[in-house]
């Protein structure tokens, strides 16, 4: 099994128009893990009649956003004038590619009623050769999501990328990447195959679990190291509680990293490019009514 090579706590920060994320990357305690730059735990924030926020209008370029919902609801619109909706079990999968203006805000119901938002984004970076496609969507609902559950129950997988227990994603992604949700009931294992030179991460959500003899806890993410012998990640649920999880994997693309923002190139002038399009406007503007 893959041995642990660190543990990092996640740390609170704001984001878009005051929305309370957990952030175990990028932090001054661990940056990019190539080739994932960004993951953020939005809540869990429980919100009172009309007070939900979220993300305003915001460009991208040269990367991928996924955004997995387990409570609540956002509507997403961009300058393309694609819109839609993401509630609770939904994934969207945004390859910004060349570029867009994008904004995630409560969905009307929710944003009226109040509730509690819970849910992550993750960003993904992209080849150098795929830095300026064209921009795409997979909005993806719950219930197209494949699930294994064990039979006794004590073992449930979402997959939303790569393939687990016999079950295969829906969601096309440009490089191979493995994102599963794993809840373990107390006392239950769970092992994944994963190349031994690819980065594998699992952020806790919630309970405890234990991780090649070193234990984590929520809010807590844990960095597999790369061992040629050693292609298994393997963990149990060692608390009172049930242990749910991201487990995410992908090989490193091993390329430059010229990062401003929401703009994430190979080199500094491509940086400055992308800002210019953005403030001439070359990336657009969401039209509403």
């Amino acid at each position: 099994m893959r041995s642990v090579k660190s543990i990092v706590t996640a740390i609170t920060a704001r984001e878009g128009a005051g929305v309370t994320v957990h952030r175990p990357f990028p932090t001054h305690n661990l940056d990019n893990i190539d080739p994932f730059l960004l993951l953020d735990h939005m809540g869990p924030i429980d919100y009172a009649p009309g007070q939900a926020s979220g993300f305003p209008d915001h460009p991208h370029r040269g990367f991928e956003t996924v955004s997995y919902m387990l409570e609540g609801a956002l509507q997403h619109e961009d300058s393309a004038g694609n819109k839609g909706v993401i509630a609770a079990g939904d994934v969207q999968w945004m390859t910004a590619g060349s570029g867009l203006v994008h904004s995630e805000m409560p969905e009307e119901n929710f944003r009226k009623t109040g509730g509690r938002l819970n849910g992550f984004q993750l960003w993904i970076n992209l080849p150098q050769s795929d830095k300026m496609i064209a921009p795409r969507y997979q909005d993806t609902l719950a219930a197209s999501i494949p699930i294994y559950e064990s039979e006794d129950k004590t073992v449930w997988v979402k997959v939303i990328a790569g393939s687990a227990m016999g079950k295969e994603a829906v969601i096309a992604t440009r490089i191979p990447i493995l994102y599963l949700h794993v809840i373990l009931q107390p006392g239950a294992s769970f092992e994944q195959a994963i190349p031994a030179d690819q980065t594998a991460l699992a952020y806790v959500i919630d309970g405890q679990g234990s991780f090649a003899g070193e234990t984590a806890g929520m809010d807590q993410l844990v960095v597999f190291a790369n061992e040629n012998e050693n292609d298994t990640v393997s963990f149990t649920a060692t608390g009172d509680n049930p242990l749910s999880l991201l487990l995410l994997a992908a090989q490193p693309l091993k390329e430059p990293i010229a990062r401003y923002g929401p703009f994430v190139m190979n080199h500094a002038a491509e940086i400055r490019e992308a800002v210019s399009d953005y403030q001439e406007g070359r990336m657009g503007q969401i039209a509403r009514k």
